[in-house]
């Protein structure tokens, strides 16, 4: 982080608003576009720092995406660059959902969305199937016999997370820290027993302004803990929401939550700016306001606050080798994740064959990007919903 940048905060903030505006797929995808972009295309990031912010953001509560990119803004311009990030990042799929919400309080339901939906989501897993395996080529090795052979324990940790993740369909952190202690330990024990790892760690018609001081409390309250409490992506997220918006506090009908989760699938940016939409729904934009505040508080401190010391400590072996370990469990479990978003989105030949086209299209065609492919899918998803 000492050495001098190689762009502007204001390009920065350019490319955090572009990828909250056009990045689609969810946190896979996501962390996904930010390697290609900032590491790979653009070296503004090292693969050493990327490394770190993945496993910092893994490591703390809260959306994952919007960790790792608070992290990497942090990495050169420090609080002012992680802020400025943070808040491009999240702004342009918050203002989308807000007007989302008001369509829907105006319309009355989503029937065209869940079209859209059908074809979206298919092309969805056709870009995080592709994320995923460029992750797991870059942070562990290729599928080859060399690399299972060099790398075995880091692609057990891989295979054990990505397990894990698929059949209780949420992260574990307790499982990320053993893979990083166990591969510290054996590639490069610590020599003093206080090692630093102690570091870690109209409007009216719409119900624009519709809300009681009550309810927002009782939002501040419930969104706080989600972001602060619930580790991993936006797929770990959905079943902490549900228990509290449906099942305890009655806000939404579990129609209205089924729409919530597929609206912030068929927005950019990171898939826990649902809050935003079930908070407008709950108590208009005031709301959606304070839920989403209240989720994304908790995330930028658990990254601000250890992020210097973070970067520290991650140049010794032991570290770097703990910070390996816990990569290798991460990108597995997001494999998992992918998994298990592709058993609800994957339900028939037209969505089998439409994922598979994703993936041939974003391999084969160069120049194309991933919002024309999601808008294709959504006029495709409209005719084979609501015409044929």
């Amino acid at each position: 982080m000492d050495t001098k940048p190689t762009y502007s905060l204001p390009s920065l903030i350019q490319y955090f608003l572009k990828l909250g505006s056009t990045g689609f797929g969810g946190p896979v995808a996501l962390v996904g576009y930010m390697h290609r972009d900032l590491v790979e295309e653009k070296k503004w990031i090292s693969e050493d720092e990327y490394k770190q912010g993945l496993a910092l953001a893994q490591l703390a509560p809260g959306p994952l995406a919007a960790q790792l990119g608070i992290y990497l803004g942090f990495v050169h311009h420090r609080v002012i660059g992680a802020t400025l990030a943070g808040i491009a990042f999240v702004l342009p799929s918050f203002i989308m959902v807000v007007l989302l919400g008001m369509a829907y309080k105006l319309f009355g339901g989503l029937p065209w969305m869940q079209a859209i939906f059908y074809g979206v989501g298919a092309a969805v897993i056709g870009i995080i199937i592709l994320s995923s395996y460029k992750l797991t080529v870059k942070s562990i090795g290729k599928f080859n016999i060399s690399s299972f052979k060099t790398n075995w324990l880091l692609w057990l940790f891989y295979l054990i997370a990505a397990i894990v993740t698929f059949v209780t369909e949420s992260e574990n952190i307790l499982l990320f820290i053993g893979a990083g202690l166990v591969y510290m330990f054996i590639k490069a024990p610590p020599k003093l027993p206080g090692n630093t790892l102690a570091n870690y760690f109209v409007l009216l018609q719409i119900g624009f302004w519709d809300f009681q001081y009550s309810t927002l409390q009782k939002i501040a309250i419930f969104f706080s803990k989600a972001g602060a409490f619930v580790f991993g992506s936006g797929l770990a997220i959905v079943p902490f929401l549900h228990s509290g918006v449906v099942t305890e506090n009655h806000w939404l009908t579990e129609q209205q939550f089924v729409d919530a989760v597929a609206v912030a699938m068929i927005t950019p940016g990171p898939v826990v700016i649902t809050v935003g939409f079930i908070g407008y729904l709950v108590a208009g934009f005031p709301g959606a306001c304070v839920a989403a505040l209240a989720t994304f508080l908790p995330c930028y401190l658990f990254t601000v606050i250890p992020a210097p010391y973070f970067h520290k400590i991650a140049t010794n072996k032991p570290v770097k080798a703990f910070v390996e370990g816990i990569t290798a469990a991460v990108v597995g479990a997001l494999v998992g994740a992918v998994i298990v978003i592709a058993k609800r989105s994957i339900i028939d030949i037209p969505t089998v064959l439409i994922a598979i086209a994703t993936i041939f299209a974003l391999l084969y065609i160069k120049k194309i990007q991933e919002p024309y492919i999601i808008l294709a899918a959504a006029i495709l998803g409209i005719f084979l919903k609501l015409v044929i």
